[in-house]
């Protein structure tokens, strides 16, 4: 008796790690950065949101669009006209790397403001505030105000634009599409220069 229990014991051990090996619960999986190097100093990487496919969660107060539906999204007593909106954000090669954020609000109590949250799980996040009004050429400029992780010590601007999609598809309206361009600061820059040089 105590023989088969220790056996099952064993091949309960063996079974489980065999499941976790072959059925893994999390995917670590970590999609190449696809970085270009500007001339003039920095890294320029471009995201994209397919709409509306990538489209996650709409609060709007006073909405009935809200996604998901039926989402109660608090009055406009509580947040005023917040709008929040939660992405799933790809590369260029439109493989999914993270998610985003959006908050937007034009109310006096709060102050008006627009920004975004790019969290890339395998990465970090980057924390962007954007200006109220777009260019005339149609994309609204911003600046990283925060980072973790890999964009912790970095600075640089965000670009937020939005490219129409082909007129009659309701499949795709368009595509948002944020550039980052982001820079280490001079002071590492100038520390590694002077370890080289000794």
């Amino acid at each position: 008796m105590f023989k088969t229990l220790i056996i099952g014991v064993f091949l309960g051990i063996v079974g489980a790690g065999a499941t976790v090996y072959l059925a893994p619960a999390v995917d670590l999986h970590r999609e190449r950065s696809l970085i270009d190097v500007q001339p003039n100093g920095g890294n320029l990487e471009v995201f994209r949101i397919n709409l509306p496919r990538d489209r996650l969660l709409v609060g709007l107060s006073g909405s009935v669009g809200s996604i998901p539906a039926g989402l109660e999204w608090p009055g406009e007593e509580l947040l005023g006209d917040m709008q929040a909106e939660l992405f799933k954000v790809r590369n260029r090669n439109n493989a999914v790397v993270g998610v985003a954020s959006r908050l937007a609000s034009s109310t006096e109590e709060t102050g008006p403001f627009i920004e975004w949250a790019l969290h890339l799980p395998a990465r970090g996040t980057i924390y962007a505030q954007m200006e109220l009004s777009p260019s005339v050429e149609g994309y609204r400029d911003g600046k990283l105000r925060a980072g973790t992780r890999d964009f912790q010590e970095l600075t640089g601007s965000v670009r937020e634009q939005f490219i129409a999609g082909e007129a009659g598809n309701e499949e795709s309206q368009g595509q948002i599409e944020l550039q980052t361009i982001l820079v280490a600061p001079l002071g590492d820059i100038d520390e590694e220069t002077d370890g080289d040089m000794l």
